[in-house]
Formats: structure tokens, C-alpha cells, sequence
């Protein structure tokens, strides 16, 4: 059963769609929003349920939370390993940074950023570097119910965060992981 008709400008102000925007997302047009809204017309049953499925994917995705779109699989640099070590690491795995972890603890991140200033900055004993010489401090901690919203926000400031449910790391969420996402 579908929800009434007045519903539909509701649901498109909560979320903050215009007429258009919803009738495009529906396949409809914007005076068949138009005469809906205002009580003009019965739409079909068909395209009703066109509208309240476009409202309701929305819905859905406005209450996604960082376990949603997490990595569970997460790779951690140590403040010993060196530089040359890390660079194979993110080279194979794809990856443009990696938190750094000493006994169960983060304690740094390690990025490409770090590592090419570290190769401008010293040149001649790059080699000699371990990662606690360049990391830069903590990435952001946030809980695994933190809402999608917010994970956008922090991401604005920050290249990654890490995911934590009672104290342990459950996962992590980069930038690159909210591109695009569905």
C-alpha cells in the first residue's frame, strides 16, 4: 500500500528536491508534480509508485551511516617500517594512504603527500626513513553509526577516517570511497 498523496511535497521538502528535480528522478513532469502537489489530478497507480520509490531511495541514503560504506579491510603502517617498504605497499595494494597503528593504537597516518615531501625535504637519506620521521597526526576516529552526512563534512578536512564500534577499529572511509557512491 502506498502512502497518500500529500506525502509527496512533504518527503520533497524534507529532502530538499524541487518539483523538477523529483520529476526528473521519477520520469515524470514538472506540471505532473505541479497538479499532484495541488491536488489537481489522481496520478496511475504506476506512477505514484514511481515517485514514492524515487522518495524512498532517497530516504534511505540520508540515513546511511559509516558502516555502510566502510572498508573492513584495512591495512596499517608501522612507525618502524621504512619508507621504501610502505611505498611497495601502497603501490600493490592501490592505495594512497595508510594509518599508522602501534600496539592497537593509531598514532599517525602516512600518505603520498607525506612521502613526496619527505623525498623534497631529504633527499639524500630518503632511503634511511622510517615512517614515525613523516607521518602526520592522527586521522579522525569516529563511531560506526556516524552519520553519512557528517562522514562528508569531516572527509572535507581529511583524507580518511577510521571506524570504531566500543574502542576497536571496525574499518575505515577515504575520500575516494564516498565518490560516486549508490
Amino acid at each position: 500500500m502506498l502512502p497518500e498523496l500529500n506525502q509527496i511535497k512533504k518527503l520533497r521538502k524534507e529532502y530538499s528536491l524541487s518539483q523538477k528535480e523529483l520529476a526528473e528522478l521519477a520520469g515524470v513532469s514538472q506540471s505532473f508534480i505541479t497538479k499532484i502537489e495541488s491536488n489537481k489530478i489522481e496520478p496511475t497507480y504506476s506512477k505514484t509508485k514511481k515517485i514514492f520509490q524515487v522518495l524512498g531511495g532517497i530516504s534511505e541514503e540520508k540515513n546511511k551511516k559509516a558502516k555502510d560504506v566502510m572498508n573492513r579491510k584495512v591495512l596499517f603502517a608501522n612507525p618502524n617500517q621504512m619508507i621504501d617498504e610502505i611505498i611497495k605497499i601502497m603501490k600493490k595494494k592501490g592505495i594512497s594512504q595508510l594509518p599508522v597503528k602501534e600496539n592497537d593504537n593509531i598514532v599517525g597516518l602516512i600518505s603520498e603527500k607525506n612521502i613526496l615531501n619527505a623525498l623534497i625535504n631529504h633527499k639524500k637519506d630518503f632511503h634511511n626513513l622510517t615512517v614515525s620521521d613523516i607521518m602526520e597526526d592522527n586521522p579522525p576516529l569516529v563511531p560506526i553509526n556516524t552519520k553519512y552526512k557528517t562522514l562528508l563534512e569531516i572527509l572535507k578536512e581529511n583524507q580518511l577516517v577510521i571506524i570504531t564500534e566500543k574502542g576497536k577499529i571496525k574499518g575505515i572511509v577515504s575520500r575516494s570511497d564516498l565518490l560516486g557512491f549508490d
